[in-house]
């Protein structure tokens, strides 16, 4: 009785010496099998298409069409291949655009022949994992990103109020002072902890001091 069929390979990158390295050391497994090479991101999305691969991987940096925008297509053609990156190079902003493309992984050029043909098998069942470098890039880049973001879409009533939590009034003497009702200032006041996303006055004051808002 024959066994499964093996898991159809395509990899994408514009450098022989890779792809040839890797197509020697699949040779080896016998439940992989290379079925494809292409040298660019347009080659690949081309050849994924006539060979349907069942996993591609896929390097980030390619002449004529990057590997996420290759990977966009790739899935928006067929769905139900799985991509796994495969680069040398760790930039948030581009871990964050493949990942959102549909990549199940992401893995450097630096992992052991073993633990990529793992992640090709577990691919396949549709299960993904990312290099911890990756992983932290992108998590710090989530930080940055909320950092440089916070406060931004106070209005500049809000703003206003949110100077005066912090300077200690409470809402009945910021209502006297912004010549305002004290349910106006309630509105204001719960706008801003929620665009903070701050649980209590305290908090909002120390985020206001610490990204200068006010």
């Amino acid at each position: 009785m024959e066994g499964p069929s093996p898991i159809k390979v395509m990899i994408a990158d514009d450098h022989p010496m890779v792809r040839q390295g890797l197509r020697t050391f699949f040779s080896t497994c016998d439940d992989i099998q290379v079925v494809a090479e292409a040298s660019n991101g347009v080659d690949a999305v081309q050849k994924n298409v006539q060979n349907a691969p069942d996993v591609i991987l896929m390097d980030m940096v390619m002449p004529m069409m990057d590997g996420a925008a290759a990977t966009a297509q790739i899935l928006a053609d067929r769905p139900a291949c799985r991509v796994i990156v495969l680069t040398s190079f760790v930039d948030p902003v581009t871990v964050k655009r493949v990942l959102e493309a549909g990549a199940v992984s992401y893995l450097l050029k630096d992992a052991s022949p073993d633990k990529l043909a793992d992640a090709i098998r577990q691919a396949h069942l549709g299960r993904g994992s990312i290099d911890s470098s990756a992983a932290q890039a992108l998590v710090a880049a989530q930080v940055q990103a909320r950092q440089h973001t916070v406060g931004e879409d106070l209005t500049q009533r809000e703003r206003e109020v949110l100077t005066l939590v912090v300077a200690g009034l409470n809402n009945r003497e910021i209502a006297s002072k912004l010549f305002l009702s004290q349910g106006t200032v309630r509105l204001h006041v719960s706008n801003v902890l929620r665009k903070l996303e701050a649980p209590n006055r305290t908090s909002a004051a120390m985020l206001a001091v610490q990204h200068n808002l006010v």
